[in-house]
């Protein structure tokens, strides 16, 4: 077993801590003393940085001597490096490149720049072949480690898209696999690149919305003859569309916020007050007698005739046998106040209206009906749907109504 003591320094400090021998590191590998990885101090001399790595930018002069000089006194996260001969089993082109050099940065090359530009002599490294097993894992780890970076602009991104689509020998399904993303996305980003220069600058700067890029890329795919100054223009053409689009639904907006102040306060119109309960009793008692007045024995004891008589119209079903029962209730009213009760006393055949169902059962009919639910104009319908959404969900809407015209 192997003594931590052993790879301690003449003296009492552990900061003088040797790195092991290839033959002990892999004895106590293969003993299971230490992992396939450990912590290594590895001279910046024999380090190179890696070619494919799409990160452009690493700071300031100034902001690299700060954090050299912060790395001179701690360094608290190590870099991380493969060795040169598993860098050069996936890229040999890149051998005159990395010259002497043992190891390959995979991750910490801002660290790397920043470190040499204060003189500092080595660095903390991990050395990770594993992760170089294909070149597509090589890249994807880059990716993983770029994206979490702040100043990691979108070029860069693209760049690293492009690197890694090729190296998945153009499976764009495989980079969205493994970027967790859908392939048109990794077809947008990756078309970026084919903008001109100053374009692509003006992205990075953020003078430039991506979505307008994504545009201009695809306009500069239909006509490959289009110049920097069209591509500008149509950017500029896009911009004022989507202001007057936003301006649209800002009117669309404050016209249902109306809308539905005006379904609040709207003034209605006087109503005549509702009948009083000697009233109600009064057109009750009309409507179940025979008569405007009280029979007398002389009516009664005329002889009926073949032309109709009120009782016959105004009795609940014209039902002779019913008259006798209309006298008692002419003589003996009871108070009521159902006005549907007096309805159905006017009505023919105490039969209610029914309404005639029109539809034919048909979707458009049924959409038809739905919509006439909020409202019988556009201007009900707009405040009911606004009244029932927030201003993201009206606006969403907005938004999809203006796609389907």
């Amino acid at each position: 077993m192997t003594r931590a003591a052993d790879r301690l320094g003449g003296g009492s400090s552990f900061g003088a801590v040797r790195p092991r021998s290839e033959r002990g590191r892999a004895k106590a590998v293969a003993e299971g003393a230490i992992p396939d990885y450990e912590l290594q101090r590895l001279p910046l001399d024999k380090v190179r940085p890696s070619l494919v790595n799409p990160r452009r930018n690493f700071g300031t002069d100034q902001e690299q001597e700060a954090l050299g000089n912060s790395l001179a006194r701690k360094q608290t996260t190590a870099c991380v490096a493969v060795t040169r001969a598993a860098y050069l089993a996936l890229w040999p082109e890149h051998e005159a490149h990395i010259g002497i050099a043992e190891w390959i940065i995979l991750n910490g090359e801002r660290r790397y720049r920043s470190a040499q530009r204060v003189n500092l002599e080595h660095l903390d490294f991990v050395v990770r072949d594993d992760l170089a097993a294909t070149r597509a894992d090589f890249i994807d780890y880059l990716m993983l480690e770029n994206d979490e970076r702040q100043d990691f602009n979108i070029i860069e991104r693209a760049r690293g898209l492009e690197d890694l689509l090729q190296a998945c020998d153009g499976n764009a399904a495989e980079v969205a696999r493994r970027r967790g993303r859908d392939r048109s996305w990794v077809g947008n980003q990756v078309a970026l690149l084919t903008l001109p220069a100053d374009i692509q600058d003006m992205l990075i700067a953020g003078t430039l919305a991506e979505r307008y890029a994504r545009r201009l890329a695809r306009a500069l795919k239909d006509d490959p003859s289009l110049s920097s100054e069209a591509l500008l223009e149509l950017a500029e053409q896009l911009k004022a569309e989507e202001r007057d689009r936003r301006s649209q639904t800002r009117d669309l907006l404050e016209a249902a916020k109306n809308a539905v102040l005006s379904a609040d306060n709207t003034v209605q119109a006087p109503q005549p007050p509702p009948p009083s309960p000697s009233a109600l009793d009064g057109l009750a008692a009309t409507a179940l007698s025979a008569t405007p007045t009280a029979a007398s024995p002389v009516q009664q004891s005329q002889p009926a005739t073949d032309s109709p008589t009120p009782s016959d119209v105004l009795s609940a079903d014209n039902i002779p046998e019913q008259r006798a029962a209309d006298d008692q209730a002419h003589h003996n009213p009871e108070p009521t106040n159902d006005l549907a009760e007096v309805g159905g006393a006017l009505s023919a055949d105490n039969t209610p209206p029914t309404r005639e169902d029109t539809s034919d059962g048909q979707p458009e009919n049924q959409a038809s009906a739905l919509v006439l639910a909020l409202g019988a104009t556009a201007a009900e319908q707009a405040a009911t749907l606004r009244a029932g959404l927030d201003d993201e969900g009206f606006t969403a809407l907005l938004e999809a109504l203006y796609a389907s015209v």
